[in-house]
C-alpha cells in the first residue's frame, strides 16, 4: 500500500558527503516502492537531495514551505505540490497532516524539533504512524543515549522505546514503515 511519508532533514549543504549518501537512497527508495514523498519544501541541502532523488525516480514529492522562505527562492519548484504557509507552525502541523510515517535524516535544531514533535504527538496518542530515526553514521546515538537517561530516572516510560525505530540503513528504515503493527502503549502518566 502506497504510504505519504513525511521526512525530516537539514537544509545544509556542508554535510559530510555519508549523510548525503544515505538521503539520496532514502529517497530513491521511496520513488522505488511507490511511496509519496512529504517534506519541508525546500531546494538546499538534504532537502533539496532528497526531493531530487525522488523525483529523479518518478515519485511524487509534496512539499510544505513557509512563504518566508519560499520568498527566498528556496521553495521546490519541481514539487508535484508546493503548499506555502504563513508560519513555521502551520507547516509543520500541514506535514503531519499529510503523512501517516515520520523518518528523521540526521539535522540540525530543526529536524530535532520536528521529530520529538511526532514522538510526542505519538505518546499521546495524537498520531498512530511509525516513526524512524535515520541513524546514519551513528548520528543519533547521543539522543539515544539521552532518551535512555529520561527512562533510567523515570521522566519516561521504558515501554516508549516502541515509540520510535532506530535504522541504520534507508532500506530498514523503509522496511520497517512497511511491516509497522502498531504496539499498545501504556498511558503517559506514571
Amino acid at each position: 500500500m502506497p504510504l505519504s511519508i513525511c521526512v525530516y532533514c537539514s537544509s545544509s549543504s556542508a554535510v559530510d558527503g555519508v549523510y548525503r549518501d544515505a538521503t539520496r537512497e532514502l529517497g530513491r527508495l521511496i520513488s522505488a516502492r511507490g511511496h509519496t514523498l512529504v517534506y519541508g519544501g525546500g531546494t538546499p541541502g538534504l532537502m533539496g537531495d532528497l526531493a531530487r532523488a525522488v523525483k529523479a525516480g518518478g515519485g511524487r514529492v509534496l512539499g510544505v514551505i513557509p512563504r518566508r522562505l519560499a520568498e527566498f527562492g528556496l521553495g521546490y519548484a519541481e514539487a508535484d505540490h508546493l503548499l506555502v504557509t504563513e508560519t513555521m507552525g502551520e507547516r509543520k502541523a500541514l506535514m503531519i497532516e499529510h503523512a501517516n510515517a515520520y523518518v528523521a535524516l540526521p539535522g540540525g535544531f530543526g529536524t530535532l524539533e520536528e521529530i520529538l514533535e511526532v514522538i510526542t504527538l505519538k505518546q499521546l496518542e495524537y498520531l498512530r504512524g511509525p516513526i524512524v530515526l535515520l541513524n546514519t553514521g551513528g548520528f543519533y546515538e547521543p539522543l539515544l543515549a539521552h532518551f535512555e537517561r529520561l527512562y533510567e530516572e523515570r521522566f519516561a516510560r521504558p515501554e516508549y522505546r516502541a515509540l520510535y525505530h532506530v535504522a541504520a540503513e534507508p532500506a530498514d528504515a523503509l522496511d520497517h514503515i512497511e511491516g509497522y503493527r502498531e504496539t499498545a502503549l501504556p498511558k503517559k502518566w506514571i
